[in-house]
């Protein structure tokens, strides 16, 4: 069953943001735009290349009222470790969240239980916490930010311009469309 439509988890977990251990919960979330970013594992090969990514466009996010949050299921002093001893990490200013006893990862069904690892998932909320656009790849395979910014752009437009859609590839200041009985057929 797809979580597309659907609240996001209830939750409450530990974080390490910006040099400090914090609780954040589903409640703080609410009220602006939000990226989960799901991936398997701190020390790992290929999350790191995603999470600084996601960090090289994480002003340009916030600008769009936008908050991105990373979640593993490490612990938020592994969190911390890896944050002082990669350069790559090192770079990252949004929140990192612990999800050892996996309620986020399990409430956005990614979970592998065998290796209590979440599948990479990328996740957009709206401000009302409900799910907008779901991604979820094999663990071999890296994501883009610059791709999860313009579905970010694409999804803001629709909430704010009743009736209208965005086609395939849409970046900001294309054209839309308005579906309509004219339009049957001649896309």
């Amino acid at each position: 069953m797809s979580i597309i439509g659907k609240s996001i988890p209830e939750f409450s977990v530990e974080a390490f943001h910006q040099g400090e251990f914090k609780t954040i919960s589903s409640e703080d979330v609410k009220g602006k735009w939000s990226i989960f970013l799901f991936y398997p594992a701190d020390f790992t090969f290929v999350c790191p290349t995603e999470l600084e990514d996601m960090a090289k466009h994480h002003e340009e996010l916030q600008a769009l009222g936008v908050e991105v949050y990373s979640v593993s299921t490490d612990s938020h002093f592994v969190h911390k470790a890896w944050h002082d001893t990669s350069d790559k990490i090192n770079k990252i200013n949004y929140p990192m969240l612990a999800d050892p006893t996996g309620v986020l990862t399990r409430g956005f069904d990614i979970m592998i239980e065998e290796a209590h690892q979440a599948l990479r998932g990328t996740f957009l909320a709206d401000p009302d916490g409900i799910v907008k656009v779901a991604e979820v790849h094999e663990l071999g395979i890296g994501r883009s930010a610059k791709d999860m910014l313009r579905k970010v752009k694409a999804a803001q437009y629709v909430a704010n311009h009743d009736g209208e859609v965005c086609p395939a590839a849409w970046e900001e200041g294309d054209e839309t469309l308005t579906p309509s009985l004219d339009l049957v057929g001649k896309l």
